[in-house]
């Protein structure tokens, strides 16, 4: 394995990324975060940032999803080779865990940029001769849930592991190590070491990003099984400075060792910042890249009408001038592509007539898969005849009431096929390449997460890109895009500041309530008016001018990757 040696000594930023979604079919990611990392990975090459990146290699993955007669969930193991695919470190890397000395290696995959710009992506693994068998499986499974001791042991890995790899290959000239979330904190450790236990130094190196509002997204672990882990190897500064109520937390520790912190949308900093009430905290939105997700259809217009698109997304922003006639066309074949793959791969066909509700996401409970399904026969009176429901997503193996989520879906589905003849389909296995055929191919996007726990999202607005219309509660990003566009979808409920103080902001009845009256009130209605439809659609595409990984990364660059402390401007809009 080779990397340029004059890369090497540009390379300024390192990227540390517990998943990272390069490919359908490479194991490395589990949903929107991994998913996001990529995207800001394909756009750092794009834009020629002087970076690369470090995840860990998982040679069984998540797990590949299956659904039975019940609409229970199922895993199974993915089995997935590296080996003739990639180039492999040579020279592996140790790190010590407990009293053992555990090698570590990486595989390397290589994003190329739109001008040729190469940003190395190394995934780390413990499946290296002269490890032991239950070292080989340290990096196994992501998001390892078998034990505290093994999540330990995995971040222990990606943070020290990836910064002492770095170093052992010849990337002298780090000058920021991006910590995306707190399972890379761990590279403090190093770096505190490297720089001979100067703090200041430590901060001056990282910045750090936080991309969850919800309490168990940000890793505890207690104080003896670090003293297990760790032995006597833990800087005591850095215990103390990770520490709140008498545990490590991993988001505390990357924030007390970063000069720069930011959360992934305006909502989402404010709603950190009360989290957190002791940090300054910035907010960088998040973004998706577009060429990565735009259909073939979709694409094929924007070429048409503005060649530079990909490097200029700005000009999406007069996506209005969009001829209806070409729009109309382009949705029609990705509907039908959707369809038609969904008929092979399910019972309950579809229909290309009717309108197409997309739901897809994790099945944790906060997101609140069955909420739509409340009143189910007030939803099959509404929606008999005109609206129909694809749902795909994933339960964790451990989250029993995720995985209740699902069934319930499935038979809330039954009912209303054998009451109402309204199809409620469940898509099994939820991935990059089932997500572009959903964003694009689907006429509604539906997100109604509890309020104030949705970071940012970034599905919908995969959708927005693709011309398809949000209907989400004004929660993360889509409280920015529908102040920016209100005609590129509708709202579940109000404002943030228009709730009263005491006030249900979860109310499983009113939100429900909310969605049959704007589905019947509205959505129906605006679909049989193809003009009306159409212009919303085109607004939905304008909003990819602001809600892309250029403009994201570009604000990494400037204001994270230089450090600076605090922006001489803030987006408003929300």
């Amino acid at each position: 394995m080779e990397i340029n040696k004059s890369l090497k000594n540009d390379t300024k930023i390192a990227y540390i990324s517990m998943e990272i979604g390069l490919e359908s079919n490479i194991p490395t990611y589990s949903g929107g975060l991994g998913v996001l990392a990529g995207d800001t990975v394909r756009s750092a090459a794009d834009l020629e940032i002087p970076m690369v990146c470090v995840c860990l290699c998982y040679s069984s993955g998540y797990f590949y999803q299956l659904f039975n007669e019940k609409g229970e969930q199922k895993e199974k193991e993915i089995q997935w080779s590296f080996f003739y695919e990639f180039d492999k470190v040579e020279q592996p890397i140790t790190i010590k865990l407990e009293d053992q000395e555990v090698l570590v290696s990486a595989w390397l995959y290589k994003v190329i940029g739109q001008s040729g710009h190469i940003i190395p992506v190394f995934l780390l693994t413990t499946e290296v001769e002269g490890n032991e068998p239950w070292k080989q499986k340290l990096t196994g499974s992501l998001y390892d849930s078998t034990s505290r001791w093994n999540r330990i042991v995995q971040e222990m890995i990606l943070g020290i592991g990836g910064v002492k790899l770095l170093n052992s290959l010849g990337y002298e000239n780090i000058r920021v190590y991006h910590i995306n979330e707190g399972h890379g904190a761990f590279a403090t450790l190093e770096l505190y070491e490297t720089l001979n236990n100067q703090l200041e130094k430590v901060k001056e190196r990282c910045a750090f990003t936080t991309h969850t509002p919800v309490p168990a997204g940000h890793d505890r672990f207690n104080h003896s099984l670090i003293k297990k882990v760790f032995q006597d190897r833990f800087p005591p500064e850095l215990l103390k400075l990770g520490t709140e109520n008498g545990e490590l937390n991993m988001t505390v520790l990357a924030m007390n060792c970063s000069q720069y912190v930011n959360a992934v949308s305006v909502k989402h900093e404010k709603t950190t910042r009360e989290m957190f009430p002791n940090y300054d905290i910035d907010a960088i939105t998040n973004g998706i890249h577009l060429p990565f997700w735009v259909s073939r259809p979709i694409r094929k217009i924007f070429d048409r009408k503005w060649p530079n698109w990909k490097s200029h997304p700005e000009v999406l922003s007069n996506a209005i001038e969009i001829d209806d006639l070409e729009l109309f066309d382009a949705h029609l074949e990705n509907k039908f592509n959707l369809i038609s793959y969904q008929k092979g791969h399910s019972w309950n066909l579809l229909d290309e007539e009717l309108i197409t509700i997309g739901f897809a996401r994790r099945f944790a409970t906060y997101k609140r898969a069955i909420l739509i399904f409340h009143d189910l026969d007030r939803l099959g009176k509404i929606c008999q005849g005109e609206v129909q429901f694809i749902f795909a997503g994933k339960a964790h193996p451990q989250d029993q009431a995720g995985k209740e989520y699902i069934k319930k879906i499935y038979e809330a589905g039954r009912y209303l096929y054998d009451n109402y003849g309204v199809k409620v389909v469940l898509m099994e296995n939820y991935n990059i390449d089932l997500a572009h055929m959903l964003v694009s191919g689907v006429d509604v996007w539906l997100n109604y997460p509890e309020r104030y726990r949705e970071a940012s999202g970034t599905s919908g607005m995969k959708a927005s890109l693709n011309g398809v219309l949000n209907f989400s509660v004004l929660d993360g990003w889509w409280i920015e895009g529908y102040k920016m566009k209100p005609e590129a979808g509708w709202p579940i409920g109000k404002f943030p500041d228009e709730y009263k103080e005491g006030e249900d902001i979860n109310s499983w009845e009113k939100d429900s309530q909310y969605i049959y009256e704007t589905l019947q009130n509205e959505i129906i209605p605006t679909y049989m008016n193809h003009d009306e439809w159409l212009f919303k659609c085109k607004n939905a595409i304008a909003l990819a001018a602001y809600f892309n990984t250029h403009r994201m990364v570009s604000e990494y660059a400037e204001f994270a990757y230089s450090l600076i402390k605090q922006k001489p401007w803030k987006y408003t809009g929300a």
